[in-house]
Parts: structure tokens; sequence; C-alpha cells
């Protein structure tokens, strides 16, 4: 008998959506990347799904973020993401957490309960003690590196955190976590240079609007900047970009979660 999730399973087979319906993920970070890779998980079937993000929806979301629209500005992400995911997949167990990860916040969240994490969040010292503590449980984490400031899609690709270059945010990254002997971490990074914002008075966020008005992983915001301090730069971004990455990160997940091997 025909289902949603039929066309999905001529690909994966019966034991591969099983493995997805049976599997718990948590995406932190609901953004213009994160937002996509909920979207996609809730669209293959995947059982449970936790989201993590303090953020709401803001005016400036609506060109870059699957859950903003209209009537959803001024809505927490995750609960706009929830909500989406249930009009989707009504039988998904879905946990909903208002919390911005952060070293402070950590221990408020066990990941070993997760069979994939995935790294969308915009803060380079939240996205350190993610990678270090999914690796402490032996818990497979993804993470997005910078999307901000770009126009090629199709520069981006997967690669380990050490094979990675050109990204400064993957760079950073790369000397942290070597300092915490982290063997290794699956990023989706592009080699495109970053351009550098029109200096718009009148589309730069002074302080007054910080709402969801967030960079989407450039690896520029501050923690202090997230908690609502005057921002040096918001980096532009665009429809097409943080969606790619989004949709890149969530086919590695279920790649791997459903043990997908191509036919040779």
């Amino acid at each position: 008998m025909s289902n949603q999730f039929t066309r999905t399973e001529l690909i994966f087979g019966a034991d591969g959506m099983a493995r997805l319906f049976n599997s718990k993920v948590a995406v932190f970070g609901v953004g213009g990347v994160g937002g996509h890779v909920v979207e996609a998980f809730a669209r293959s079937g995947i059982g449970k799904i936790d989201l993590f993000d303090n953020d709401k929806v803001c005016i400036t979301n609506l060109n870059r973020q699957i859950i903003a629209t209209r009537k959803t500005i001024g809505q927490y992400k995750v609960d706009v993401a929830k909500a989406r995911i249930h009009e989707i997949n009504p039988d998904a167990v879905v946990g909903a957490y208002r919390i911005f990860y952060v070293p402070d916040t950590s221990h408020e969240i066990e990941l070993s309960q997760y069979d994939y994490v995935v790294d969308a969040i915009d803060t380079v010292s939240g996205k350190i003690e993610l990678v270090v503590k999914a690796n402490e449980c032996n818990v497979p984490v993804i993470s997005s590196m910078g999307a901000g400031n770009k126009v090629d899609a199709s520069a981006f690709q997967v690669a380990d955190i050490y094979e990675t270059s050109v990204c400064p945010l993957a760079k950073v990254m790369r000397q942290e976590l070597k300092k915490r002997n982290i063997p290794g971490l699956k990023v989706v990074f592009s080699k495109e240079p970053a351009l550098t914002p029109h200096n718009d008075i009148e589309t730069a966020c002074q302080g007054d609007c910080l709402i969801g008005c967030q960079t989407d992983n450039s690896g520029s915001t501050t923690d202090a900047e997230r908690k609502g301090t005057p921002k040096r730069q918001v980096p532009g971004s665009n429809a097409f970009v943080p969606a790619t990455v989004g949709l890149i990160i969530a086919g590695e997940v279920i790649k791997d979660l459903t043990k997908f091997a191509r036919p040779q």
C-alpha cells in the first residue's frame, strides 16, 4: 500500500526506512541551514527529532529560512519547526527546546541519547562544545561551516574538517579541535571566498532587531552579540546557499542512518 514515504522507500528499501523511523536525531540551530535540515528529516520519515534554538522568527529571516513566513514572525523557531514537522508527518515525535547551546548550557542536554547530531549553530564556542560532547559520547555529528556572504551553491562539499581550506570558520574549527584531540569531523564547507557585504545603514542590524537576525554559520557572531549587544557587521545571505548546505547535511545524515551504499 502506498504511503507518504513510498517514493523514498524505493531508494532506501524497507530496512532503510525502518532505520529512519527508529532513529532519534538532534538539530542544533533551526535557521537558514538547520531549517532545511529539519524539513528533509521530516519528509524522509525520521521518527524522533529534537530541535534546539532560542531565536524567534524575524522579518529578515524571510529571505532564506523555510520556517519564516509573515504569519510566523515573532514566534520561536523551534515551535514553528515542530508544528511544520507535524503537518508533514504527524507520527514524528518532536522535542522543541528554547536553548542557546554554549558551554554554559551544554550540561542540560544528554547527547548520548541520539543516533546523530547536526550542528547548524552560529557561534564558534557552541560549535566546538557540541562537537567535543558528541565525540565523548561516540555520537556521529556533522557540522555546517561558513555559509554567509556566499553565492555559489555548487561549491559546497562534504569533507573531514582537517581536509578543509579557505573557509575562515573551518580554519578556526581545525585549530580548536586539534587542540582538543578530536580526530575528525564531517563538515559541509566551501572554498568560495566570502564576499564583502554592502555597508548600507538601511539594511544593517543596529542592535534593535536581534530577534532571529543571526548569521548562517559564517562564524562572525559572538556569544555576546547573540545576547543583545550591537554587531560589527551582519553577513549577507540569500535563499539558495543556506538551503543547499542544509539539504547536503540532511542527505549525509539520512544516508549514514540507512547505511546506504550506491550499487556499483
